[in-house]
């Protein structure tokens, strides 16, 4: 490990560390913005990541007439990709949620992509904005004793089976740093946008000022 990515780590999983001890509360704060601009948005948040690992996003967007909705009913996000997935396919359905775009982040991309290919039958996803995603799986996940992490294993067969459905692609802009220390691999997606943001990490990337300005010209109106 270079001396450059270890003083990019120090800052990355800090970040990481206070996100994931952020107040709970409020996850229907940020549905019925003062003046909507019609599109409806759902955070998609990663592995072992609350909702409100991804509130300041929904502030932001929250803040300038975005219609924001989350998915507390994945707790810490540690179950299995298809189960979540379908939880956020019942959830567009249970709350009349149309011309949806998911943001989403880590493992939250391959839960969108799943829901888009297998669990949106009524075609209710619009699009999909995924942050720092292992569509192609990670090969630090085999060192990782934990099920919800080696889940993404490259050989995985749900990595495998995603990276082969295609269809969706086109729909979906992957944006990622140039160094992500959990994705060595990188978040590139044949046939997806392709972002990259400066600011390395896994988890910083959500602040970088590339992405906040992307989401705010394709959501904001």
């Amino acid at each position: 490990m270079s001396a450059q990515h270890l003083w990019w780590r120090i800052p990355d999983y800090a970040f990481g560390l206070r996100r994931q001890m952020s107040w709970p509360g409020g996850s229907h704060a940020y549905e019925h913005p003062a003046r909507p601009t019609g599109r409806t948005v759902v955070l998609v948040p990663g592995v072992w990541e609350p909702w409100q690992f991804l509130r300041p996003l929904a502030e932001l967007l929250h803040a300038h007439g975005v219609s924001v909705h989350t998915l507390p009913e994945l707790g810490y996000n540690h179950r299995p990709i298809e189960r979540a997935a379908r939880t956020l396919g019942d959830s567009l359905v249970e709350r009349d949620l149309r011309d949806v775009v998911l943001v989403a982040h880590s493992k939250g991309g391959l839960i969108g992509k799943l829901a888009m290919l297998q669990h949106d039958p009524d075609g209710r996803i619009a699009s999909m904005v995924a942050v720092s995603s292992p569509f192609s799986g990670s090969a630090i996940a085999r060192w990782v004793p934990l099920r919800s992490v080696r889940a993404f294993h490259p050989a995985d067969a749900t990595i495998l089976a995603l990276a082969a459905e295609v269809d969706v692609n086109g729909r979906i802009t992957s944006a990622h740093p140039s160094w992500d220390p959990l994705i060595p691999s990188g978040s590139f997606l044949e046939g997806a946008e392709d972002v990259v943001l400066a600011t390395p990490g896994h988890f910083r990337p959500l602040t970088d000022p590339r992405l906040r300005t992307l989401l705010l010209a394709r959501l904001a109106g």
